[in-house]
């Protein structure tokens, strides 16, 4: 919100108060203001000038030479402007000025005519072109006739304004407004406020209701609609104070009636819509949700399609404005316009917000409803437009106001004590204190005994709770008079839960095995939520959870998985030529089993890693070792491993997956997760290279996970190792054979490991030879080679009857 230093005078006195003093007192309150910018620099003999005469360059077809009385003296001024003309006001630059560009205006001599001074265009006194006036965009600015002749343009022309940029957040609406902003200085500064005058003069021979009738469909879209009259306006230039103020708020002025609905929008915060009455179609207003492929023509030219969520203002056959948004070109103020029909209304914040992501339209009326109105206020925004109306346009203003109105303007109340107040600040404030704060901020209330009971007035949204006003007692009060205090009483030492702590040791892991940690948008379109999921989630009858109003397509509905959007990050940093990639990221995915949901979703926490390119590479050893299925696997069971866990691996085929090169991370039996080559056609859809990927479940890791710290004595007995090499069918899992051996060996079979497989000559068809180590050990004693054979024995036969198998020789 950009605000005027000088424009807010009009209704806060602003005495001994510099624009930067402002800012810091409005930041401290809780509204940060960005910066101050000046609009011009100080500037010197620049005044306004009377064109006496304007005739042609006797050597130039394109200059004039202007004969320009500046109260003291005449100055003689060539003059390239093509809008220039005798009789005209105009500022004019005398000799020994400095523009705010740094140019100097010095005497010299246009095609030989001499030319004392320059007679100067909005854009050379400093303001930016995107908001000067479209009549004078290419030329001179023209001063109103009541200008003083000498009269310096500093403050004529507002170049003296100082404006502020308020960063408002959606909780603050009302400082969307001059007014909201005033009401905030006033408090801010202890000082009165001044309201703008609202008196209206209406014409007793017009009423209202005689040119037109509302009617509204959609009541809970539209609570209230007025609709004010005016009759035999005179287009022409707004009053240049209004122009001024519209510029220092980034406005450009058109003409006096839309300058009029623009000035009350920035002043009260309430958006309001002027049709041409003539050009309106009928003597009927209809509120109503558009038809389905319904299509009107905005003010910016642009046919639109609409649909039956938009709320639209038609004339009772056809569609005239886009509720809230913007107006239709058929019925703009043009220069032919004589009589007004004044449109005031509050429109549904979901309603217009609907309208705005459907269409791509975003205005100031549309960013002031999306964020909530004050009810109060509507009525009272279209009296004062009709006010400036009647004395800036010379409009005739019907009597009355057609309207229909079943909006709630009540206020809400909020009960608090003073007790409660300095309980919850820790500090003591009497009860005159908080009365005081209260009476600054123009917060009607009533004391009850001990009880203060606010009104708390309709423009303040954000306030409904008795914390809402605490807020507001300490940011007048201010911040800075909260006492240090040391916290009192008994206080336990902050620290890490159990899972917190895992997280950090998994963290810690990958970050040391060379991973680089990510963090991916939780959002993503609604292809990839349901693409990539755990077992554990693959197997439920599970949906992705949609969101109601997303921001885009592409960040639509919440992950199911976090790998879509880590190969969006891969395909990001390998279009900008980096090859060797390894990511992780430990995050939530979120689980529904309803289609449409109605409670919210579980979330699960999940770890996941992206790999791609080389993993080693020893320039000086000419080593280079490409990321492969190993790599990724051996980074899981490291990772298990550190964390003390038994995990399993078995093939497996996943839709997006290499469908010989993925396999199951299984923990007690149950599918956590899975490691694997994305699909080739996958990766060339992300447009990256052969790429491998881990994702795992973490909650049933922490609820299997050991919490105290456990150790092993160092064996002080011999141990004893013993190799078997089983022949098994292709499709047995050697994971599975390794499991039923440390199953059937415990106790005394510690470790078994796989040395080596075989495949190929003199071996049968369709079988493979898988070769175990063994390592028996008693940490209690020496073992004896009978119980290691008849352990061993035991061993073979069990998986030979479980899997079919036979003991190679």
């Amino acid at each position: 919100m950009l605000v005027s230093y000088n424009w807010l005078r009009n209704y806060v006195n602003l005495d001994q108060v510099t624009p930067e003093e402002l800012a810091e007192k409005i930041t401290r309150s809780g509204i940060e203001v960005e910066g101050v910018e000046y609009l011009a620099p100080a500037l010197e003999k620049i005044v306004v000038g009377y064109v006496t005469s304007c005739e042609k360059h006797p050597d130039a077809d394109k200059l004039n030479l202007c004969q320009v009385d500046v109260g003291e003296e005449s100055l003689q001024i060539v003059c390239g402007a093509p809008n220039i003309a005798a009789g005209q006001k105009v500022a004019v630059a005398k000799p020994g000025a400095k523009l705010p560009g740094g140019m100097k205006i010095k005497k010299a001599k246009l095609r030989g005519v001499e030319s004392n001074g320059m007679i100067c265009s909005l854009q050379e006194l400093g303001l930016e072109e995107k908001y000067v006036p479209a009549d004078v965009a290419e030329g001179i600015f023209v001063f109103p006739e009541d200008a003083a002749v000498g009269a310096s343009v500093q403050e004529l022309l507002n170049l003296d304004d100082a404006v502020l940029d308020l960063d408002v957040l959606a909780n603050r609406p009302d400082a969307l407004s001059m007014l909201g902003v005033a009401y905030e200085v006033a408090a801010v500064l202890n000082r009165p406020i001044d309201l703008p005058d609202e008196s209206l003069a209406p014409d007793a021979s017009l009423q209202a209701e005689d040119y037109i009738d509302v009617k509204i469909d959609s009541i809970e879209n539209n609570p209230y609609y007025g609709a004010f009259v005016v009759r035999d306006v005179e287009i022409k230039q707004a009053p240049l104070w209004m122009r001024n103020y519209l510029m220092a708020a980034g406005v450009r002025p058109i003409n006096n009636v839309v300058d009029i609905t623009n000035f009350v929008l920035l002043e009260y915060g309430q958006p309001l819509h002027a049709f041409d009455y003539d050009q309106f179609g009928s003597k009927e207003i209809v509120i109503r949700q558009a038809k389905e492929d319904e299509t009107m023509v905005t003010l910016d030219g642009q046919e639109r399609l609409l649909n039956e969520k938009n709320l639209v203002i038609t004339n009772g056959k056809e569609p005239v404005a886009l509720a809230g948004v913007m107006g239709g070109a058929d019925s703009e103020v043009t220069n032919n316009t004589t009589n007004i029909l004044l449109e005031a209304a509050y429109f549904d914040a979901v309603s217009v917000h609907r309208t705005v992501k459907q269409t791509g339209l975003r205005s100031e009326s549309s960013t002031r409803f999306e964020k909530g109105v004050d009810p109060n206020r509507v009525k009272r925004a279209g009296i004062r437009a009709c006010s400036l109306l009647q004395k800036y346009a010379n409009g005739k203003v019907a009597n009355g106001v057609v309207e229909v109105d079943e909006l709630d303007k009540s206020e809400k109340t909020v009960s608090i004590t003073t007790a409660k107040v300095n309980q919850r600040l820790g500090m003591h404030l009497d009860e005159e204190a908080i009365t005081s704060v209260l009476a600054r901020l123009q917060f009607e209330f009533t004391q009850k005994g001990e009880e203060i009971i606010v009104q708390v007035p309709t423009r303040r949204l954000d306030i409904s709770i008795f914390e809402d006003i605490l807020e507001e007692i300490i940011r007048i009060h201010g911040y800075d008079h909260l006492p240090y205090t040391i916290p009192q009483g008994w206080v336990q030492a902050g620290g890490l839960t159990d899972v917190q702590l895992l997280q950090r040791e998994m963290k810690n892991y990958l970050s040391s095995a060379g991973l680089m940690e990510t963090l991916t948008y939780s959002l993503t379109n609604r292809q990839d939520a349901t693409r990539f999921r755990t077992p554990d989630i693959s197997n439920q009858s599970v949906y992705p959870v949609g969101l109601a109003l997303p921001m885009s397509e592409e960040h639509s509905h919440l992950r199911l998985s976090l790998i879509p959007e880590m190969l969006r990050v891969l395909e990001h940093n390998v279009a900008r030529t980096q090859t060797d990639l390894a990511y992780y990221e430990i995050g939530k995915v979120f689980v529904s089993e309803e289609e449409q949901v109605s409670n919210q979703p579980t979330e699960n926490l999940h770890v996941a890693g992206a790999l791609t390119g080389l993993w080693h590479n020893h320039p000086w050893q000419q080593e280079k070792k490409p990321v492969d299925f190993y790599v990724a696997k051996g980074i899981v069971e490291g990772l298990f491993s550190h964390l003390a866990l038994d995990v399993t691996f078995a093939q497996v085929k996943m839709e997006d997956m290499h469908p010989g090169r993925c396999a199951e991370i299984r923990l007690n039996g149950q599918g956590i997760g899975y490691v694997g080559q994305i699909h080739p056609l996958v990766a060339k859809d992300f447009d990256i290279k052969e790429t491998y990927v881990f994702e795992v479940n973490l909650e049933p890791i922490f609820a299997v996970h050991q919490e105290e710290p456990s150790f092993a004595d160092i064996p002080r007995y011999p141990s004893v190792t013993r190799d078997i090499a089983f022949i098994l069918d292709n499709d047995v899992p050697a994971g599975d054979v390794q499991a039923v051996i440390q199953e059937v060996g415990v106790p005394l079979v510690k470790e078994v490991s796989i040395f080596d497989v075989y495949q190929g000559e003199h071996m049968e068809e369709g079988k493979k030879s898988v070769a175990y180590r063994l390592l028996y050990q008693d940490p209690t004693r020496t073992l004896k080679d009978e119980e290691v054979d008849a352990s061993y024995q035991e061993i073979i036969e069990k998986v030979n009857n479980q899997f079919g198998s036979y003991v190679r020789s």
